[in-house]
């Protein structure tokens, strides 16, 4: 069972954008779903995105409905997440995590998920 790594976490201006990379050991497709999670200080963790694997379908929260975008690279093993329109409300611990089941109705759900990558800090601020 191997756990995600993520990338690209940074310092960035409100109005910029920024893309971060969770890294599996092998294939993506050993799993039935992959999600990113945030958490802000002093607040509760939330989901964020999530992609299927067998279907390639897309999940977002409301708060991110047309800024964020995740997608799959098989060939690198790789889940991108491209966030646009960045503001300080983005700011959080953003993490990746895979589920060895899926049910759509909680994807968004922390406990569904199954392996957990240590996160990877993004900081909206001008």
């Amino acid at each position: 069972q191997g756990q995600p790594v993520e990338s690209g976490g940074a310092l960035v201006q409100p109005g910029g954008s920024l893309t971060l990379s969770c890294a599996a050991s092998g294939s993506t497709s050993r799993y039935y779903a992959i999600g990113w999670f945030r958490q802000a200080p002093g607040k509760e963790r939330e989901g964020v995105s999530c992609i299927s694997v067998s279907d390639g379908h897309t999940y977002y929260a409301d708060s991110v409905k047309g800024r964020f975008t995740i997608s799959r690279d098989t060939a690198s093993n790789t889940v991108l997440l491209r966030m646009n329109s960045l503001s300080t409300e983005d700011t959080g611990v953003y993490s990746c995590a895979f589920a060895y089941n899926f049910w759509a109705k909680a994807w968004d759900r922390a406990h569904m998920y199954d392996s957990w990558g240590q996160g990877t800090q993004v900081t909206v601020s001008a």
